[in-house]
Formats: C-alpha cells, structure tokens, sequence
C-alpha cells in the first residue's frame, strides 16, 4: 500500500489499490463504501493504465513519483477533510487530464458530469494561477503585495464550488512536497506560488493544518537562511522545551481534573514560519517570543473553556495585553479560541491555547469540518453545502491576511470596495469598478494608453470599446500611432467611461488642446445634437447665459473641452424652453401618453384610460402578480394570477384578460417619433426592441420600410418619453447599434 503521506514516492505498480480504497473509505468517513469504493478503484485503474501508457515525460514530482501517485496523495488530502466521492475521483485523475493523458471527454463519459466539472474548475484555477510569477519576486516583504491580493481576490471570484478550491489546495500541497527533489528554480517558482495564494486561501478557509505546512515550506523554500536559522534553535533547545512542556501538561490536566473539567491537554507544534513572521513584526529576538513553548487545552464545552482560564491564570501570572478572546469574537475566518500567554514555572514565558472540541475540529479543517458529521437528512446537508459556498463567496469581502494592512484601507476613500479583476497581455491583475469599460481599462494602465486607444480585444476578440468588462477577462488595447481619443467617449448616454480616473484624465486633454479648436468642436457638437432633436431656431446666447457663461464661445469651448456635457446642455435647453409659454413644447404632445391608471392610492400600467379597480374576491396587494379582466361597463377589474375567478374566466373568455403590472406614481409621458435609417441585416429589429425595452421605453407604432436593392431599412418609430433628456439618450444608444447610420426625432 502506498504511503504518499509520507512523501515516499514509489512505482505505480507496487501500490496495492484495493486495500488503498479500503483505507481511503474509512479515512473519508463514507456512507456507502459499497457503491463508492468501486467508482475510486476506477479512478485509481484509469490514471495508472494513463501513466503506464504514455508515460510521464515531465519530472514535475521528482524521479519515480508520478501523476498517478500525486493523484492518491491529493486524495488522501481531501479524504482526510471528509470530502465526498466526487471530489476524490477529481483529484485522483486530474494530473492525468492537466498533463493531456486522459481526455476530458473519457472522464466525463466514465464518472459523469459533476466530476468532469470539479476538473475543469481546478484548470481554471490553475490558468489563472500560472500567472502569479508575475506579481513579485519578495515574496514575504511589502513590494507586489497588492498583485498577489488581487489574484486571491479573483480567483475566489470565479469559484463556484467549494470543492474546487480544496482540490487546488490538495495539488499545490503535494507540489510544493516534491519540490524538495526539484530543481532550485522550479522550487523557488513554485514556493512563490503557494505563499501568494495557497497559503493565504488555507487560512481564509480555515483549514489550519494546511496553511501552516504551506507557509513552513514556502518559507523554507523562499527564505532558506531565515529557515535555517529559526530551525537551529528551535533544535537546540528541543529536548529542554520537550521535558518543560511535558511538565507544564501534567501539571495542567491534574489541576483541571480536581476542579471536575474534563480536558485533553497536549504540546502545540511549533511552526517556523509563524515565529519568524512575529519576530519581524514585533521587531523581536527569538528568546522574545511567546508561544516557542506551547500548551493546547481541549475541553467539553464553551463554559469550560473559560473556567480553564480562571485556573490557568490562578496557577500562574499572566502578561498584560497578550490574552485574546476569539470565542467571544471570532476571527474573520471564523476561528475561535481563547490565547493568553503567562510566567510559567520556572518564570519561564507560557502561551496556552483553550478550545472545545468542536472549535478544535473547525481550526484544523475549516469549512470541511460541516461535512465531517453528516446527519441522514439530505435536505439539510443539501441547504449546509450550499451555505458553505455562499460563505466561500464572501471571503472576497474580507480579505485580510495576517500580514500588510486591510485591503479595504488600501483603497481610496469613497471608492467602493466592489471590484472586478481583470489580466493585461502579460498577465498582470488589474482592478476595477464594476461596469468598467476597455476604455476605462486603458486609462488605468497608463494615460498614454487611453488616448492612444482606438479598440480593444477582450479574451481574443474584438469588442466594442463601451464593452462591460468582467471578472477573469484577458484585455488588450489596440493602440493608434498618436493620441486621438474621441469626445463622444465622455457623453454619458453611450456608456464609454464609468470610472473618474478616465473621465478626468480625457478631460484634461481635450482643455490642452487649441481653443479655438475647442470652440469649433463644440459648436459641432450642438449642432449635430440639437439637430437630431429637431430643435430649430434656438437662442444659444440665451441658453449660455441660462448656464452662467459670458459668451456663446465660452459655452462652445466648454463643450469642446468636455467641461460641460452634452447632456447637461439638452437638459437645460428643456428647462428654458418649458418657461417660454409663447414656444410649442420641445417634444409634441399627442396627448399623454401615459399607460398608467390609478386605483385606490395604487397605479395599474397597462390599462390605458380604462377605469380600473382591485378586485374584492382576492384583493391583490402591491408585490403579488397580477391580470386584468375587461368587464362590461365597469372598466378593468384586477386579480391576483392564482385568484380561482381569474382562471375560470381565462378558460370562458381568454381575449378579456390582459397583462397588467404594479406601476410608480406616474410621470407625464410625450409621445415622440423617431426616424431610424440603416443598412438591413438579421436580428436589426430584435436588437432595436432590446435596447427600448432595456431603456424602459414603450413604443406605441412602428413602420419599416425595406429596401432590397439597395439593402437598407428606413423605420419611424412612435415612442413614450418623459422628457427631451431621456430622448437624447435614447438617440444617443440606437446610434450606437451596428449598421445604424442615422437616428434622428422627426420634425
């Protein structure tokens, strides 16, 4: 039987599978070992017959261990987590699909798609991963913190599955082991690997017994001095710690004992890391620290927990400012336990851990402690998984490791701490608003790049520059020979900038540029937008003085330099317009078009001017979904969808039975018709449609008028608007569609 624990690698071929699975089955804590025993010797019989195959070309895991035996040393892992079948089954077999032996299509044709989909999710992970040599070479100083950050911060983003996080443990787990017969560089890359993202990942999920190795090889790895050096006099004074501890348990649990408490009370080993890690920031020597001699109390119940403090501190005087209470508040990964520090005999420093159990058992396996002991209930468990991944979501809100300060004090003020993570070519990490366009992206990488910016590929492929960008995404600027941006990148309604970095920077170009040039841009501008509004005979001078600017030339300047907005320009021409009673209305009105009636301090959308009134028989309430029915001579009566009167009159009389909806207090709406001209393709009308209903816009008619010679489309649309602003942004978003050459409001 193999004993990968160990870390003796040996030939697939001596490794007795079956009492493997036998031992990985009880380890696992399974259910039903009869019908899940045979689904891991498959796994074990498919990776080996891979490796005895094609062979193991790469020395990743050192001469003789091959994907095969780190597939069973993960598994190991994972089974002493209590993870279920399918996760072990993934970690078995998912070297052999990363290292191209097995085929992704074999391993979902043999296990199913669960397990297909724990695999591909570990290669997820482990895409993203491979960048992180990127971020910084001083692993445990201050300088590519932030980088590291936020690859732990993306890659929790994109999972979905628990499991697949511990399954990505479990394998960098078993590389950083073999690492030790790698060569130094491989080892080093690996160790940076782990100390940037695993080992943090470990601690956030609060598997402690993982973090600890991780973070005591990486250092080992990364730090071979420090190590060495921490090592020795951890060894030099181990048999004097050994028999001082050794007393200090006795002395412990005899006392404990006599005050009726019950309690297992051990040495805690020590971690290298850890120690080196507080002398560095408590800028300390080593006979300075606390914890080099350790005791852990493991008791019945929380109430004991804090009765062994009592008698711990009356046996020996504690230290001032070194006694911190986790159970009463917890740390952010959840971890609870009571730590105090105390003379001990001989004045000798002392920290003494307290727990339960239970707290115990959540310490060293984190979430995978839930599922260690499963009821029968299968609801239940279903409802605790999917607590867990929730909870696995939220550590992104909460990122803080041990080290640096919190990310969120990192970040500017009134910035909000919502972000998503997206690479360079090169594989940097760069964060940024939700919403966030190429454009954006741009500017946030240099200035340089924003204005020399003329498109953008996103994941390989071309997309449109006010392109939402999303977690994991690859970008790349498609960058012009000199700087050129657009101004149309600053008009709100077309959504090309949502960050203040990009707009500000734009704008402090465009005010750069020749005045006189600015004036002749701005003048263009209005232009062209109060014409597709069809507004004629306006008086700018007038309007300019309404915006406090001394002459026209100053407001055509600071449109030009995109001081003053499009948009804020429209909305004022509205207001002046509206105060001139003499002028007819900016948009005409064909009497309101509002769809909306109301009824009993409640608004109905979709009854047009029909009376309408709540039904008695079922009384529908604001919330709850609703249908009309058309009575004779009492306007629409409004039920409740599930109402028993409703349903036998939509079997009777289906055509007087409308959709309705719970509206707003509704805003005065114009109707306003809009000329559309275009080149005709598939899906144009969808594409129009979509993007009014998107807006929220009601359109009342419509005409197409088809060209087929020379393949063009002319349409007039009637639509429902509430003000000249909203117009402009409507104009403004169907300019935008493909194929679309003019949009403009009919006079």
């Amino acid at each position: 039987m193999v004993k990968v624990k160990e870390h003796h690698p040996q030939a697939s071929d001596e490794v007795d599978i079956d009492a493997w699975v036998q031992d990985i089955l009880a380890r696992s804590g399974s259910s039903d070992p009869e019908s899940e025993g045979p689904l891991l010797k498959a796994a074990c019989e498919l990776a080996r017959s891979r490796d005895a195959e094609i062979g193991d070309p790469e020395t990743y895991w050192g001469e003789g261990f091959t994907s095969f035996l780190a597939g069973l040393e993960m598994a190991e892992l994972l089974a002493d987590l209590h993870l279920d079948v399918e996760a072990l089954v993934a970690a078995i077999v998912y070297r052999s699909v990363r290292e191209g032996k097995l085929d992704q299509d074999v391993l979902t044709k043999k296990f199913g798609d669960n397990v297909s989909e724990l695999v591909v999710g570990v290669r997820r992970m482990a895409a993203i991963t491979g960048l992180s040599s990127n971020t910084h070479d001083a692993v445990f100083g201050q300088d590519g913190e932030d980088q590291a950050e936020k690859l732990r911060k993306l890659l929790i983003a994109i999972v979905d599955d628990v499991r697949i996080a511990l399954i990505k443990l479990a394998e960098r787990t078993c590389a950083i082991r073999a690492a030790k017969k790698a060569d130094p560089e491989r080892r080093k890359k690996v160790a940076r690997e782990v100390a940037d993202i695993y080992a943090p990942l470990a601690h956030r999920l609060g598997i402690g017994h993982i973090k600890w190795e991780l973070e005591d090889l990486s250092f080992r790895y990364l730090q071979p001095f420090d190590y060495k050096y921490i090592a020795k006099l951890l060894d030099e004074k181990r048999l004097d710690r050994e028999e001082y501890i050794s007393t200090v348990v006795s002395t412990i649990k005899q006392k404990l004992g006599s005050e009726g408490i019950e309690a297992d009370v051990t040495g805690r080993p020590k971690h290298i890391y850890s120690i080196w890690r507080k002398m560095k920031r408590k800028n300390v020597s080593f006979a300075e620290i606390y914890d080099i001699r350790a005791v852990r109390v493991l008791v019945n119940s929380e109430r004991d927990c804090y009765g062994a403090l009592g008698i711990v501190h009356s046996m020996w005087r504690h230290i001032p400012h070194e006694m911190d209470d986790y159970i009463a508040s917890a740390k952010e990964n959840g971890y609870r336990s009571l730590h105090t520090a105390v003379h001990g005999p001989d004045n000798k420093i002392l920290e003494i851990q307290i727990r339960t159990h239970g707290m115990h058992e959540e310490a060293e396996y984190g979430v995978c402690s839930h599922w260690r002991y499963k009821g029968t209930d299968k609801a239940s468990q279903a409802l605790g998984y999917e607590q867990k991944i929730e909870w696995l979501r939220q550590v992104i809100e909460w990122q803080e490791t041990d080290i640096g300060v919190p990310w969120e004090d990192q970040l500017p003020k009134g910035i909000e701490q919502d972000r998503i993570y997206v690479f360079t070519p090169e594989g940097h990490v760069v964060d940024l608003p939700p919403g966030a366009t190429p454009v954006d992206f741009a500017f946030r990488i240099h200035t340089d790049v924003g204005l020399r910016c003329r498109g953008a590929k996103v994941n390989g492929r071309i997309v449109p520059l006010n392109h939402h960008l999303n977690t994991a995404d690859q970008v790349q600027i498609l960058k012009g020979t000199r700087e050129n941006p657009s101004r149309d990148w600053l008009n709100n309604h077309l959504g090309y900038i949502n960050t203040s970095k990009a707009r500000s920077r734009l704008q402090h170009w465009f005010k750069q540029q020749d005045r006189d040039q600015n004036i002749a841009d701005g003048r263009a501008l209005l232009d062209h937008e109060f014409k597709r509004l069809a507004i004629e005979n306006f008086d700018f001078e007038e309007l300019a003085q309404t915006l406090n600017l001394k002459t026209l030339d100053d407001l055509y300047a600071a449109v030009g330099v995109a001081d003053l907005g499009v948009e804020k320009v429209i909305d004022a021409a509205h207001r002046l317009l509206d105060k001139d009673k003499k002028r007819e209305p900016v948009v005409p009105i064909v009497g309101k078009a509002s769809d909306v009636n109301r009824g009993a301090d409640v608004y109905i959308n979709g009854v047009g001017n029909l009376l309408s009134y709540i039904a008695k028989c079922c009384k529908p309430v604001p919330g709850e979904r609703i249908s009309g029915y058309i009575t004779l001579g009492r306007g629409v009566s409004i039920h409740r969808q599930d109402c028993t009167n409703l349903l036998r009159k939509l079997e009777e009389e289906p055509e007087r039975v409308i959709a309705v909806d719970w509206a707003e207090e509704p805003q005065e709406q114009y109707s306003a018709v809009i000329s559309i001209e275009a080149f005709d393709r598939h899906g144009l009308l969808r594409d129009i449609t979509t993007l009014l209903d998107r807006e929220r816009v009601n359109v009342s008619a419509m005409q197409t008028f088809s060209n087929k010679k020379k393949h063009t489309v002319d349409m007039m649309l009637t639509v429902e608007i509430s003000d000249l602003k909203s117009l402009s942004r409507i104009l403004a978003r169907l300019s935008q569609l493909p194929n679309v050459w003019s949009v403009r409001r009919k006079d």
